[in-house]
């Protein structure tokens, strides 16, 4: 079409949407858009549909023809050696504390004082040594300390902990820690 073709049609559309009024204006226009958003919509479903097609026929990996299996599962005598070996030594008890106030300086935390009390399970054949340490630091700090302790005396157990702030403000917040230390007198 030429320019002289195209404006009387120009000319037809601006009467019929005057004529139309702004409210057949507005419908029309949701109309063409909602034909434009479905069109895009196809478009990208039959996208999708060729890529699975192209990724299903892609060749599948090879079965391995020898299976991993797994290992036997420990028998209940090498568990309880395992579970022995894994205790720390009575004798030691002093150094292990030590080892919980240098991490407790090490996590930036004050620590003055523990309570500290001791016994024996006859069944177990296994002495406990439970810890009770009042710190001060911040949250991370404190997590800190909590997570270096159970990695540096795997046979420690955290069996509480509490958190007390005294103010919304304040970074510091006073925390309880016990801790059980499972140990050995000699082996079993």
């Amino acid at each position: 079409m030429n320019g002289g073709q195209l404006a009387p049609l120009l000319l037809r559309a601006q009467l019929w949407l005057r004529r139309a009024g702004p409210v057949a204006c507005a419908a029309l226009l949701l109309i063409a858009l909602g034909l434009a958003g479905w069109s895009w919509v196809w478009t990208q479903r039959a996208q999708q549909t060729a890529q699975q097609a192209h990724d299903s026929a892609a060749p599948a990996l090879p079965v391995p023809t020898v299976l991993a299996s797994a290992a036997p599962p420990a028998s209940p005598a090498q568990n309880l050696a395992l579970f022995y070996a894994t205790l720390g030594e009575l004798r030691d008890n002093e150094q292990q504390v030590k080892v919980l106030f240098d991490l407790a300086a090490k996590a930036g935390l004050s620590l003055n004082q523990g309570e500290y009390k001791s016994a024996y399970d006859q069944a177990g054949r296994v002495h406990t040594y439970q810890v009770l340490l009042p710190v001060k630091g911040s949250y991370a700090a404190v997590w800190r300390f909590t997570l270096d302790v159970l990695r540096a005396l795997p046979f420690a157990a955290l069996d509480e902990i509490s958190f007390r702030r005294d103010s919304i403000g304040d970074n510091t917040l006073a925390a309880r820690l016990r801790f059980t230390l499972y140990l050995k007198s000699r082996a079993p």
